[in-house]
């Protein structure tokens, strides 16, 4: 060491210390050395060595430190190794300590102190408002020392960690730790590590009582054990870990849980407890509000001990995870610990609804009798607990288990159930009743069966089967799931007034009512004056009037005309099928105040906007039985003394529009003239309204006889309920249940699924005839259409908040909604109370608007968060417009959506409000929006997502388009991806089925935000585009250009001309889509002008003498692809980026590749003769391993859940087919093996290198291809070595490439080792088809159930394949079908 440059005299040191040159951070004392000396580890580290020799030296650093102003501000660190100190030392180090403006960490370890010493030391640190952490280490300090300690820092303000190790404190030392830590609220981290165990009862406890966020971590050292932990808690998680415990000690624990907030899991697993710890557990319990979870498991807890907690369950409202597995308790503690979680009549409430998920039993609990029973009744009663284990139980008996699953047929709740060990779950019995359980409860998520018997035996597979079909069914129209239900005529008609405020609708409404429903004489000669209750206040939002005429029912919907009502029309429009017709009603004045007249202009506007929104939500029907019936109603006649030429031009308009509408509506051809108030003048109108009612109900599909029976029913009810305006789903089930025998659950077996889709389905169907209206995201049944949508939705559309309260940016709070909700649903008129409260509360009303997407919560985890109504929102069109962003290298895309039929379609008032809402719930619930930012306007949405901004802004006259701007600083890939894989499919979901073509939109227009009024023109259609670069050679393609036309304002230019290179224009995703059509584009045409696969048209070298017969085995396989590979090696070396692949698009190249096609298919037709292709050929196996799919490249006996797939052999584009079921193979035996090893271990493998390589035929396999690099190497018999260009095609295609090259080279030894193929696929073919013959599979249909494909055969050639439904609609010319 003395040799060393860095090891220094004692002596160098005061003179060092004494300069402004030494500036240590770390320095480190250790005395008792056999030499003196000091050691500079680093420019800011030092350690200084003392021996017992040069004691003295050590008080002399010590002082010269503390005067040294530099060395007072650079240390950070100071330890003491082995010092025995003296008080003047501690008097130096105290002048350090005081003097020293940054010091951070105070260690010792193996320090010795007398009382003396110490006493001083914690003087200091009384004093020190520096140091954040001490460390004492074997320092003998005791309890004496740790009550000094203590002492010190029930002063200090400043220390953060502290630390003592190996040092026994005692118990009296803990409790003065613990006295310390209730007036301490500094400590962040206390490490004890003592002899025994005891003293982290005390210390853990003043921590929880006090609710400090301190870690604690406590060691012991008993019995000579090392490293055991006692104690740990971690704020940051909020989880408390006790491992071994005194009882004492944790009756003390439990006791500091009672108002403890800081815990949010306790951990006591393992600790041993008895009752007197649960009788003050039961009070943590009913006290804690924090705790959501509690792990008791193995702490022996027995019936006693489970009783005092279950005692406190009956008042918690916060816990929700209990694990009380490998106690000692049996079927009277599980009585009781599950009696808060039962009910035991219809009248009464549950007690605990917070707790999720309990676990109990083990091998020494023994439920019994009693237990059982408790559970049935939990499980048949209970509406909150989600899990349930019971783990490794020996006392239930098979047939207990039996009575479990059978009581589980009733509990729509749990959705996890564990067995786990439970020796009684075995035999058939139980799995049939499980899985009858799993068909008639399809709300079971999970069932844990491991170390059961059944699961032992292998017989669960198919429970696990069948949960995974439960979690994939979706709820269909299927018919067979209501052949059993008869339809009939349906007996009520809608009749929608549909017109512009003040058209007179409410008038004529009440006009035809008269007309219908009055018998009095000369009634219809007189005018039909509002009544003075209707005449105070104006009529606004939808008003409903019901009347019948021999025996149907015909209802007049008044859709408000008022501009807030609009955003509403959609949630009202019939259904597909449903009973209705239009009355578009016009006033042929402007007001009826006074006699100006409309224009015929004026008049064309009011019916192509009702005329448009019918026809765009009449497209939501796939299928429309019958166009829409509309009949135009003129109002006002009365106030025309004569005609006019205005009329007659009014009178051609609408027939103009009639004109452009045909094909679209069902026009009647009378247009009424009216005067709205005289019922003398509407009765013409009013028979045409009885004969159409007629003629549609003759027209329209037939409804399901219940319908019309629940009708009556549901009035009825009404009627028994206090005319109740609205039915909770679950009252509706009760009232189906009771009176409705073809919608009943008749036994526990029958499929609640199924009944639950007809409920929906009857549902629906009076939701369409206007009975009712249901909306399955709210979650009842709307009994008063008119009240529902006047009185509810027309109030909340309504909603002026920005009078009543503070709103910020739009943001107002739920508390404030649902106070305006009360004030704002009450009438206006005296005397007369609103209805709605009579059901619901204003929270209900405000969740109907979640759920409906009329607004969005700030922050969907507070209950209480501010809310945005998008029907209240600033059009902010006078708004400077600009980009967030403006840096140099920013990109900029758009996309203009525009409906397909502008002419005749919109996107209707309701689209958009609803889109801003769905929009950002769609976006905030990625897992990977990393803080994006929304804000809305009335016509406007802004988001800021990954760095891409976007806004989504709504235009054009009558709002036929929508516009998709981006910018960012990624590239224009990455920029347009955001929108084509979020924005624009939640447009078009949105959109009515109204059909919107994508364009896209000159760069330079959305970097300037050009006002929309100048772009109009400034974009072009997507497909064209992509067609223009299809119609140029492939070496114009990189710098094809679209040039954009000036724009002008009244003389002035606001755009110039320009012109911008289509693959700036295009994201790499579509670029490379027109390759790929073009590389089909190239292969068709080969095909058809027949082009032989040896041709050269460049006049390359090539050569000619390959045989046209592919040699079947092996080695000829890998010689016919040889030349592919290397060709495709080199192009991936070349192409480095988007040009130099649109290089690669030369004839040679495609004719490579056609022709490896063209070798693929000959092996799946040169063996035709095996049961003359009555099978696919093409197939192979696959293995479920963690939630994936693999390929299985290697057959070996005993192999297990396995799958047999097949590929669609189309020529040229095999692939794999998308949700095909394929056939299960429960294990592999010698004869599988034998027959399809070698076309495994061979043929397989090449094609797997095809698929790798081939864009054509790996469609669909991605990941489940492994890396095959071994395999090859194995069969090549030599090492395989390839470098970076093989990587970039995951490994396949270099390793395939050299593997060529080694045939190429080695082709005689390749031939012998190589069987012939033939013979290999020949009897995998063959086993296969026995294979399937024996699973029943063997036709067509069974085939086409399973693989999803059809036996065809080639016009051109006539050969046979079998392909899948997607090639047979798009391949149609070109094959025909030949089934079995």
């Amino acid at each position: 060491m003395g040799s060393n440059q860095n090891f220094r005299e004692l002596q160098w040191l005061l003179q060092i210390v004494k300069s402004e040159s030494f500036n240590p951070q770390n320095i480190s004392f250790y005395l008792s050395h056999q030499t003196s000396g000091c050691y500079q580890e680093t420019e800011n580290s030092i350690n200084i060595n003392i021996s017992k020799d040069n004691l003295s030296y050590f008080s002399n650093i010590l002082s010269d430190l503390g005067t040294a102003k530099n060395i007072q501000s650079s240390l950070t660190n100071l330890e003491f190794h082995r010092v025995e100190w003296g008080l003047e030392q501690v008097v130096y180090l105290g002048i350090l300590l005081q003097n020293s403006s940054n010091i951070n960490h105070l260690g010792f370890r193996l320090n010795r102190f007398n009382k003396e010493c110490l006493s001083e030391l914690c003087e200091v640190l009384k004093r020190n408002r520096v140091i954040k952490e001490v460390l004492i280490s074997e320092s003998s300090i005791g309890p004496a020392g740790a009550s000094l300690v203590a002492s010190a820092l029930r002063v200090n303000e400043s220390l953060e960690e502290l630390q003592i190790w190996e040092d026994s404190i005692g118990s009296k030392g803990a409790e003065e730790l613990s006295k310390m830590i209730e007036v301490n609220s500094t400590l962040k981290l206390l490490t004890i590590f003592d002899s025994q165990p005891i003293t982290a009862a005390s210390l853990i406890s003043a921590v929880l009582a006090r609710n400090r966020a301190m870690e604690v971590h406590i060691w012991s050292g008993e019995n000579g054990e090392r490293n055991s932990k006692v104690v740990e808690f971690v704020p940051g998680n909020s989880t408390l870990r006790i491992y071994r415990l005194h009882l004492s000690g944790s009756e003390r624990v439990a006791c500091s849980l009672g108002w403890n907030s800081t815990v949010k899991s306790l951990d006591m697993t393992g600790v041993r407890l008895k009752s007197r710890w649960a009788k003050e557990f039961r009070w943590v319990l009913e006290q804690n509000r924090s705790l959501k979870e509690v792990r008791l498991s193995k702490t022996s807890l027995k019936d006693k001990g489970v009783v005092y907690v279950a005692a406190g369950l009956f008042k918690n409202q916060s816990l929700e995870s209990l694990y009380l597995d490998g106690n000692w308790f049996g079927g009277v503690g599980v009585e009781h610990l599950l009696c808060p979680l039962s009910r035991f009549s219809a009248l009464q409430y549950q007690a605990n609804i917070t707790l999720k998920s309990v676990t109990f039993g083990g091998g020494k609990a023994k439920i019994g009798r009693d237990g059982l029973a408790s559970i049935i009744q939990m499980l048949t009663t209970n509406e909150s607990v989600i899990k349930l284990g019971i783990y490794d139980d020996e006392s239930l008996r098979a047939d207990d288990f039996v009575k479990i699953f059978k009581s589980l047929e009733r509990n729509a709740t749990l959705r996890y159930l564990s067995l786990q060990g439970c020796k009684g779950v075995r035999g058939d019995v139980v799995l049939d009743t499980i899985m009858q359980t799993l068909q008639v409860n399809p709300w079971i998520e999970d069932i844990d069966l491991a170390r059961t018997p059944l699961q032992n035996s292998g017989k669960a597979d198919g429970i696990h089967q069948r949960l995974g079909q439960n979690g994939k069914t979706e709820l269909e129209t299927d018919t067979d799931l209501f052949k059993d239900m008869p339809l009939t005529e349906p007996q009520s008609c809608r009749v929608f007034f549909c017109g512009q405020e003040y058209a007179g609708k409410t008038a004529l409404c009440n006009s035809i009512s008269q007309n219908f429903s009055s018998k009095l004489p000369y009634i219809d000669h007189v005018r039909n004056l509002v009544n003075p209750v209707e005449q105070a206040v104006r009529a606004s939002g939808m008003k409903i009037k019901t009347f019948r005429e021999e025996g149907t029912k015909i209802s007049m919907w008044n859709l408000g005309g008022q501009h807030d009502f609009c955003s509403l029309h959609d949630l009202m429009f019939p259904g597909h099928g449903s009973a209705s017709f239009f009355l578009i009603i016009s006033s042929l004045f402007r007001k009826p105040s006074n006699r100006e007249p409309k224009t015929p202009a004026e008049i064309e506007e009011d019916l192509q906007y009702w005329l448009r929104f019918i026809v765009s939500n009449s497209r939501r029907a796939l299928q429309q039985c019958m166009l829409p019936n509309v009949t135009i109603v003129l109002t006002h006649f009365d106030k025309i003394n004569q005609p006019s030429q205005n009329l007659q031009l009014a009178v051609d308009s609408i027939q103009r529009v009639r004109d452009k509408f045909q094909g679209f509506i069902d026009f009647y051809p009378t247009v009424f003239t009216v005067d709205a108030r005289s019922s003398a003048s509407v009765s013409k109108l009013t028979h045409h309204v009885r004969k159409t009612s007629k003629t549609i109900l003759q027209r329209v599909p037939r409804v399901y006889q219940l319908c019309n029976d629940l009708i009556q029913i549901l009035s009825d009810w009404r009627e028994e309920n206090y005319n109740k305006l609205a039915m909770r789903w679950k009252e509706f089930d009760e009232l189906c249940q009771v009176k409705v025998p073809p919608l009943r659950i008749r036994s526990r077996n029958d499929n609640k699924g199924k009944v639950e889709a007809r409920r929906k389905a009857v549902a629906i169907c009076l939701h369409h005839m206007g009975e009712v209206m249901y909306f399955d995201e709210l979650g009842f049944l709307i009994l008063d259409c008119e009240w529902f949508c006047s009185d509810v939705l027309g109030q909340l559309v309504k909603l002026d908040v920005r009078k009543q309260s503070t709103m910020e940016n739009g943001f107002v709070s739920r508390k404030e909604v649902e106070k305006i909700l009360r004030g704002s649903l009450q009438s206006q008129i005296p005397g007369m109370s609103s209805k709605v409260f009579e059901n619901l509360e204003a929270s209900d009303l405000v969740m109907m608007m979640l759920k409906l997407e009329l607004c969005y919560e700030q922050n969907p985890s507070d209950t209480n968060s501010l809310l945005l109504i998008p029907s209240i929102l600033d059009e902010g069109r006078g708004k400077p417009q600009r980009w967030q962003l403006s840096s140099a290298d920013c990109v900029y895309a758009g996309r203009h959506l525009e409906c397909d039929d502008s002419s005749h379609t919109f996107l209707t008032p309701g689209f958009f409000p609803r889109l801003q809402v769905h929009l950002h719930n769609k976006i905030m619930a990625l897992r990977n929006q990393h803080g994006a930012t929304y804000s809305l306007e009335k016509y406007l949405i802004s988001i800021n997502i990954n760095g891409v901004f976007i806004r989504v802004e709504l235009g054009g006259q009558l709002a036929h388009y929508i516009d998709v701007l981006a910018c960012s600083t990624k590239n224009l890939t990455e920029t347009i991806r955001l929108t084509q894989q979020l924005i624009i499919p939640a447009i078009h979901s949105f959109c009515n089925g109204v059909t919107l073509t994508e364009n896209i939109m000159r760069p330079e227009c959305v970097q300037n935000l050009t006002p929309p009024r100048f772009r109009k023109t400034q974009h072009v259609s997507l497909q064209q585009l992509k067609q223009a670069l299809l119609s140029v050679p492939a070496e114009s393609m990189y710098d094809y250009q679209h040039t954009w036309d000036p724009v002008s304002d009244s003389g002035r230019p606001v755009l110039g001309p320009g012109f911008d290179l289509a693959r700036d224009l295009l994201s790499d995703d579509d670029f490379r889509e027109v390759l790929h059509r073009r590389y089909n584009d190239l292969y068709n045409l080969a095909v058809e002008l027949d082009v032989p696969p040896d041709s050269n048209p460049d006049g390359a070298d090539h050569t000619g003498n390959e045989p046209e017969i592919v040699d079947p085995s092996f080695a000829g396989i890998a010689k016919g692809v040889e030349q592919v590979l290397q060709r495709l090696k080199i192009i991936e070396q070349e192409i480095k980026d988007l040009k130099q692949e649109i290089q690669g698009l030369k004839y040679y190249e495609h004719r490579l590749l056609i022709e490896l096609h063209r070798k693929v298919n000959y092996l799946v037709n040169y063996n035709i003769q095996v049961e003359e292709r009555k099978v696919p050929n093409m197939f192979f196996f696959v293995r479920t391993e963690n939630y994936s799919r693999r390929l299985v490249t290697n057959m070996i006996s005993g192999m297990t859940a396995l799958r047999l797939h097949m590929l669609c052999e189309f020529r040229g584009e095999m692939h794999v087919v998308e949700d095909q079921i394929g056939c299960e193979m429960m294990q592999v035996d010698n004869i599988a093996v034998k027959s399809l090893a070698p076309y495994m271990k061979k043929f397989m493998k090449l094609l797997t290198f095809a698929l790798k390589i081939g864009a054509h035929l790996a469609a669909g396999m991605g990941e489940m291809i492994p890396d095959l690099s071994r395999e090859v190497s194995h069969l090549t018999g030599s090492s395989l070595m390839y470098g970076a260009a093989g990587a970039i095609a995951a490994g396949a295609v270099g390793a395939a490439a050299l593997q060529g090259a080694q045939r190429s080279r080695n082709r005689s030894m390749a031939a012998e080792r190589s069987r012939n193929i033939q013979q290999d696929v020949k009897a995998a073919q063959q086993w296969v088809v026995d294979f399937l013959r024996d699973r029943r599979c063997s036709t067509g249909k069974d085939i086409a159930e399973k693989f999803g494909l059809w036996r065809v055969r080639y016009r051109d050639d006539g050969q046979i394949a079998w392909i899948c439904r997607r090639h047979m609609a798009i391949r149609c010319n070109e094959i025909v079908e030949v089934p079995i």
